[in-house]
């Protein structure tokens, strides 16, 4: 799927209480999931906070990246970070794509809650061919009733062979974009 691009939401986003919430980027989630990104092709990887004071925390951490000596240290995780954008919110990553590829992108939001109203990946190749995904994940306990409402398709969440299922949104971030990729 060459026009896929990821956003990892901050905000809006639920706590394990279930209240709306913004969470803080990590270092680690920016590192492991442009990775993921760029090895599966992914267009653009949105960082999405609507405050300030995390743009400015990507800001110094993307530029360290940007830097002679990062280059020197790890020139892998410079490529990585070539796919690394930092928007306020949905909706403006919304807007980038629009603007890098002239229509609306299909928005897909990801759970590891089942719901009735959700897809297989499967599905979402055949539905979607040819038309730019926005894949959504959700930091804290997840993205908002809202923001899957506001969703084309859900997917379905990701089966382990435990009924435990809390993976890191690093870790599911990973597993999705595999599959995206090998499930045609």
């Amino acid at each position: 799927m060459n026009k896929l691009y990821v956003g990892l939401v901050h905000y809006p986003v639920v706590n394990k209480f279930g209240d709306v919430v913004t969470t803080s980027i990590t270092n680690l989630d920016i590192h492991d999931i442009a990775r993921s990104c760029m090895t599966f092709g992914v267009k653009k990887l949105f960082i999405i906070n609507r405050l300030e004071s995390q743009k400015e925390l990507f800001t110094r951490i993307k530029k360290f990246w940007d830097s002679d000596i990062a280059r020197k240290y790890n020139q892998d995780r410079v490529t990585a970070f070539s796919v690394l954008n930092y928007e306020f919110t949905i909706d403006d990553a919304v807007k980038t794509i629009i603007t890098q590829e002239g229509v609306d992108p299909v928005i897909v939001t990801t759970t590891a809650a089942r719901r009735e109203d959700q897809i297989s990946i499967k599905q979402l190749n055949d539905l979607v061919e040819n038309k730019p995904i926005l894949l959504l994940f959700g930091t804290a306990n997840g993205l908002t009733e809202d923001s899957h409402n506001n969703a084309d398709y859900i997917l379905l969440p990701i089966d382990g062979a435990s009924k435990y299922n809390h993976l890191s949104v690093r870790s599911a971030a990973a597993i999705v974009l595999d599959r995206i990729s090998s499930e045609k």
